[in-house]
């Protein structure tokens, strides 16, 4: 190989522009590791095995750009080259925008494992290698004796892992809570661009090149910023990026029914004329704590939704404390959904963190953080159940939403719950909906039969039989079948991908036909 001739530009390029150019090439590269992620929450989901892939295709295409830059500035030291490479990365980026939807949903037809590691790998492994170009190509050009190199390389990773730091702190902060995901890509994109055509302008006479790229990533993003999702028999109300997933409250145009989605999936449904929920999930919750336990004051509630099952309990004179982790979910149950904040005593923050400090007794726990797919883990271990049970008056119920399947070979997460659930409470009742809803209920008290049979009429006639199937319900899981969890070892986000995967499909197809 013959040795690099260096380019000298028409004007030499300050240190300051290099260095400048460092710290937003670390930083694309952590807005798209993270942005990424997200956008491929409403399909995917957010388990391990989306970050896994995410992390795993971002560190393939980061030894991929370093090759890939060693080689072109060892060829020619042009730099010229480096921000033909940022411009292309912003391009990429913006096809991202456009092609994550049908390549995304597209991928549902593998397994989760092998659909994060492709979706993740098509769309984001190009934009990343040519982002990391930077790091080798700015070594060879900053550098005119050895003696130096050891400084030079140094000052170069400092300021590429500050970029990379201030990346990841306005993405978490600033950009995902208040835009939506494809405006944060689209503005990724058009900062690489500037960087390019700022450089060919200040230091080059030869813009034609980095204009067109720019224009033609400009014209692919805006077109994807365009196609928003649209619903044939359905009206968008209200849309939202929080830090917790993609907020929607859409409406029927032709019956009475509103839902609330999160990443696009089903999380309640409700009919806005009676102002009643028309989900079986929150009819349970409240009917199984005061059908267990009739006589409640003091409740929590873990999760607020959009604030239907806690306004039950506080509409009947209980004094409700509720943990919600999303402060942005606040103003939509209130506008959309009947929700009245000066009712609850609303704590904002995660569960297990409250749960570890309060003091206070309930005679009654919901634990009700189903998010997407499924709840957090870390909420149904041996050592939440403790803390839980640590909370709860002597006679205090624990009831629990989860989604699970019994049969054989798909019960990890059933099984699992019942075993962890008593090995903390003497006494634990399951009760199971044909949907795949499954309530546990757990008591360190006695477990009588129901106290409190349903009424029928109370209940809207969609979820009726469904109610009083499930009220009748008496499961029990497979001795055989899953394991105690804990916090140092808990694998239902493997041992349960599946049903997972199913559920998230199931969710996600009908909102499509919408």
């Amino acid at each position: 190989m013959k040795p690099a001739r260096p380019v000298v530009p028409v004007r030499p390029v300050p240190r300051i522009y290099l260095y400048v150019t460092a710290a937003v090439a670390g930083a694309a590269v952590l807005v798209v590791e993270i942005l990424g992620a997200k956008m491929l929450a409403p399909w995917l989901g957010t388990s391990h095995f989306v970050w896994t892939a995410q992390i795993s295709i971002t560190l393939l295409a980061l030894s991929a750009g370093y090759y890939l830059g060693g080689r072109i500035v060892d060829v020619s030291a042009r730099l010229d080259h480096l921000y033909y490479c940022l411009a292309l990365a912003g391009f990429f980026l913006c096809a991202a925008v456009v092609f994550c939807a049908p390549i995304a949903s597209a991928s549902l037809a593998f397994s989760l494992a092998i659909a994060t590691l492709l979706t993740s790998f098509v769309l984001y492994f190009l934009p990343l290698t040519l982002l990391a170009v930077t790091g080798p190509f700015l070594t060879r050009i900053l550098n005119s004796s050895t003696s130096t190199v050891g400084g030079q390389v140094g000052r170069l990773s400092a300021v590429s892992t500050i970029g990379s730091v201030f990346g990841a702190l306005i993405i978490s902060y600033l950009l995902i809570p208040h835009f939506s995901n494809s405006i944060t890509m689209y503005g990724t994109a058009i900062v690489l661009f500037a960087l390019a055509l700022s450089y060919f302008a200040l230091y080059r006479t030869k813009l034609s090149g980095a204009i067109a790229i720019s224009i033609a990533g400009i014209f692919i993003g805006g077109f994807g910023l365009s196609e928003k999702h649209a619903f044939k028999d359905a009206d968008e109300l209200y849309f939202h990026n929080s830090a917790f997933g993609q907020m929607q409250v859409i409406e029927l145009k032709n019956v009475h029914r509103r839902f609330y989605l999160n990443d696009y999936l089903v999380q309640n449904t409700y009919d806005p004329v009676t102002k009643r929920s028309v989900s079986l999930f929150t009819y349970m919750l409240h009917d199984l704590a005061v059908a267990y336990r009739p006589k409640i004051d003091q409740i929590l509630c873990l999760g607020l939704g959009v604030g239907i099952v806690p306004m039950r309990f506080a509409n009947e004179g209980m004094n409700v404390d509720v943990v919600e982790i999303n402060p942005a979910v606040i103003p939509v149950g209130e506008k959309f959904f009947g929700l009245e904040p000066a009712k609850l005593n609303i704590i904002l923050g995660d569960a297990r963190y409250y749960l570890n400090r309060v003091a206070k007794k309930y005679d009654a726990i919901i634990l009700d953080t189903f998010l997407g797919d499924s709840s957090p883990s870390h909420l149904m271990t041996h050592e939440a159940f403790n803390s839980i049970r640590r909370a709860l008056s002597p006679e205090g119920v624990l009831v629990i939403n989860s989604f699970g399947d019994f049969d054989p070979g798909r019960d990890f997460l059933v099984a699992s719950l019942d075993k962890t659930l008593r090995s903390c409470f003497k006494n634990v009742h399951i009760h199971a909906s044909e949907n795949g809803n499954v309530f546990f209920v757990a008591t360190d008290g006695s477990m009588p039969a129901l106290l409190r049979q349903p009424a029928p009429e109370s209940y809207p006639q969609s979820v009726r039989d469904s109610a009083l199937e499930t009220f009748a319900s008496n499961r029990t899981t497979d001795d055989r079948s899953g394991r105690v969890l804990t916090d140092d070892y808990n694998p239902v986000e493997y041992y349960d991908a599946q049903n997972r995967e199913e559920n998230r499909r199931r969710l996600a197809m009908s909102i499509s036909k919408l």
